[in-house]
């Protein structure tokens, strides 16, 4: 009789307690000096802090292009009622549509764009596919923002990804000020996972992705993190983007101005990370927010 391999569980996490790993995979996966369009400051600073933020990745002219895109799909009655998208709880407005590199020819160009999917490619070191892909609509007046949270907690404990090499990206198709909702960091977290307390609910994904809960880090560790990392409030115009690390401790406010945040964001996972059975849920999560279809970008 044979026995099936033990599977190593590298970040611990939905147990009984919270618990806190170092990190045991690199942050940047590239051998120096490798090709590409990051600069070596660039890269070191990515190490160190789990981020890199790029002026203007894209011009106006393609910034109204994508805009007048996300417009379309957000205003789509067929694409509201398709399960992809996610609707405010309090305002029925449409918050983020997934697979969006699926729905629209217009993103899918975007992803396989060389600036966009060549940083992936030399922050991971291999080639890439889509993990993840949305567009996030967050008008004035109320719409609310995401709480503090490690993507790869999730994505280990319900996706099944084993390693952090896995890179974000988040595209700003509207201005992001200092007031409206925009992306907060604390530089540094990634070098430190924190696994959360308490059992993944069947179909947490329903809930989760209106209001996290489970995996959420407890206040304690939350203002630990801070007062060790500090918060950084990331701002720039419409076409600017931020890269961050899977495991960055992350969030974003509610936005109560007049001035909406909107913006598209990408997940590159490495081809030699595909997702396995998730470490902590009882099965894993659609296929239009945890790809399953590990084909490269190309």
């Amino acid at each position: 009789m044979t026995t099936a391999p033990v599977r190593t569980d590298l970040y611990p996490t939905r147990g009984p307690q919270e618990v806190t790993t170092p990190r045991q995979d690199p942050v940047v996966w590239s051998a120096p000096g490798a090709p590409g369009p990051i600069v070596t400051s660039d890269l070191m600073a990515f190490e160190r802090d789990g981020f890199l933020t790029v002026d203007q990745l894209i011009g106006d002219d393609e910034v109204a292009l994508y805009r007048a895109e996300l417009d379309r799909l957000v205003s789509d009655p067929a694409v509201r009622a398709d399960e992809r998208s996610i609707i405010e709880p309090t305002s029925q407005d449409v918050r983020s549509v997934f697979e969006v590199h699926k729905l629209s020819e217009i993103f899918a160009a975007l992803v396989r764009d060389e600036r966009v999917v060549g940083r992936a490619r030399q922050i991971l070191g291999s080639d890439v596919y889509v993990h993840q892909s949305r567009i996030n609509v967050k008008p004035g007046f109320g719409a609310t923002g995401f709480y503090w949270h490690s993507d790869f907690e999730t994505w280990h404990a319900e996706d099944g990804l084993p390693n952090m090499r896995t890179v974000s990206v988040s595209i700003a198709l509207t201005e992001n000020r200092d007031t409206n909702g925009g992306l907060m960091i604390m530089p540094g977290s990634h070098k430190s996972f924190l696994g959360c307390a308490g059992e993944t609910p069947k179909d947490n994904y329903k809930k989760s992705l209106q209001m996290q809960d489970a995996g959420t880090p407890s206040d304690a560790a939350l203002t630990r993190f801070a007062d060790a990392h500090g918060i950084r409030l990331f701002t720039g115009r419409a076409g600017s983007a931020t890269w961050f690390d899977c495991n960055c401790i992350h969030g974003s406010g509610d936005n109560i101005t007049p001035y909406p945040r909107s913006n598209v964001f990408i997940v590159f996972n490495s081809v030699e990370n595909a997702a396995v059975e998730p470490f902590a849920a009882p099965v894993p999560r659609p296929e239009f927010i945890g790809a399953r279809d590990f084909t490269p970008v190309r």
